[in-house]
């Protein structure tokens, strides 16, 4: 496995390489041995597997044809892959995919092609059987009325179509909870955010035009900073005014050739990654006075990046050319350790164990679940040298 190092690019090559770019080219003088093995594959005959985040001791997958499942994790084994069968799932109500999922304390929060977004509640027995409560259909009812009473809160969606403000017109694309999780962040192909308070599930503001297109990512920092990247080829930051409480634009990050799909902070929050559609993912390092710049670009997909995700120090993508990779900071840079291949289709959603990320004097050990157009979820044990 070759590592990829630190280079500055020259003038711009045939790949479409921006010569603004620094990029990390191979470097066949530093070898890492990984190792990795799939150690569970779990089948789907009906939709593929669309998004999937852990929580504790589950894993919670939605899938394109509405499903949401919770997996207990200790099933996924190499002697059960197979056979496994989700603890509790639910049929969503409408239609299309299910985009997006995050987890807070005591609620699930899913992100539709429908243009809603849906709370739930996970009740466990004693045997940790789960039964999933729908909570709440954001906007709510109560929520609109309200709106639809007053013809301000009425914006123009479309030539001669109005809807209030509190509505996302098209796919709800991602979800972000604030750190305190007092504030859910969702981002739409109909190029606004909404925020919405978590308690009550109150639409409390809605930032219309937030790019010049779809927006298909967010994140959000610890220290209050809202990350957003669209098919625009922009990421945008954004901030809450504390005297206001509205978010204002802090500045736009430009750096891709293509459209953004995916975002993720390093854990330290460092480092902000994007991937984007043509293989591409920035790196983006936290100067002294807070703002982010390009620090280089890590390549070795040869289709769209479509997911990203981090633990501890690796970062892990999926992408459509079918293969994760996983990326580890070597010397202050990002070296590819391994790439993982198995699946037949686009890999759409990842998600990486914190808690199994266990190390010894010279390897680190961790479990990758990977989700896959070919109706397939894997499950990887990589183990990494410590260097």
């Amino acid at each position: 496995m070759i590592p990829w190092t630190y280079q500055s690019s020259g003038s711009s090559s045939d790949s479409g390489q921006d010569s603004n770019f620094q990029y990390y080219q191979p470097n066949p003088s530093l070898i890492l041995n990984s190792q990795t093995q799939c150690i569970a594959t779990i089948n789907s005959p009906n939709a593929y597997t669309s998004s999937m985040v852990l929580s504790g001791k589950f894993l919670f997958t939605g899938s394109s044809d509405n499903q949401i499942c919770l997996w207990r994790r200790n099933l996924f084994s190499t002697e059960l892959g197979h056979e496994s069968s989700p603890v509790c799932n639910m049929g969503v109500p409408g239609k299309g995919v299910v985009k997006c999922l995050v987890v807070s304390t005591d609620k699930i929060f899913s992100a539709h092609q429908d243009h809603k977004i849906r709370v739930w509640r996970i009740d466990m027995d004693e045997r940790e059987n789960g039964k999933f409560t729908h909570l709440a259909t954001l906007p709510k009812l109560s929520d609109r009325a309200m709106k639809f009473l007053v013809p301000k809160n009425h914006v123009e969606i479309r030539r001669h179509k109005k809807a209030t403000w509190v509505h996302h017109v098209d796919s709800v694309s991602s979800l972000a909870l604030s750190n305190d999780e007092s504030l859910l962040y969702s981002v739409s192909w109909d190029k606004t955010i909404k925020i919405w308070r978590t308690h009550d599930f109150r639409c409390l503001e809605s930032i219309s035009k937030a790019h010049d297109d779809a927006i298909n990512a967010v994140a959000i920092s610890l220290d209050g900073y809202v990350y957003t990247g669209s098919a625009d080829k922009r990421i945008k930051v954004w901030r809450k005014d504390s005297e206001e409480m509205k978010h204002y634009e802090v500045s736009i990050l430009e750096g891709h050739n293509y459209g953004i799909n995916a975002l993720a902070l390093s854990t330290d929050e460092c480092q902000l990654y994007s991937g984007d559609s043509e293989g591409a993912i920035v790196v983006w390092q936290r100067v002294n006075d807070g703002d982010l710049v390009v620090a280089g670009a890590l390549h070795g997909h040869s289709k769209s990046i479509l997911c990203l995700a981090v633990a501890n120090d690796l970062v892990c993508s999926g992408s459509a050319d079918k293969t994760v990779k996983v990326w580890k900071p070597f010397e202050g840079l990002n070296s590819c350790l391994v790439t993982l291949e198995g699946h037949n289709g686009p890999v759409k959603c990842l998600a990486v164990a914190n808690d199994q990320y266990q190390s010894s004097d010279s390897v680190s050990s961790c479990l990758i679940y990977s989700g896959g157009l070919d109706f397939e979820i894997k499950v990887w044990q990589v183990l990494v040298p410590n260097v």
